[in-house]
């Protein structure tokens, strides 16, 4: 009976765990990035560009 049982496992339930996807390490990460890519662009704006003539490259 056994034998039977383990055949018909669902393929979902491989690990045999029940854990559920927690994100909070996910959204973490994307958080992080996001505040990087926010004070580079407050680094380049107020500070390279703030005060200075406007300068068109090209």
């Amino acid at each position: 009976m056994g034998r039977n049982e383990t055949a018909h496992a669902s393929a979902d339930d491989v690990s045999g765990e029940d854990e559920e996807f927690d994100p909070i390490g996910t959204l973490t990460l994307i958080g992080i990035y996001f505040a990087i890519l926010v004070l580079s662009w407050v680094y380049i704006y107020y500070i390279e560009f703030l005060g200075r003539d406007l300068v068109v490259v090209g």
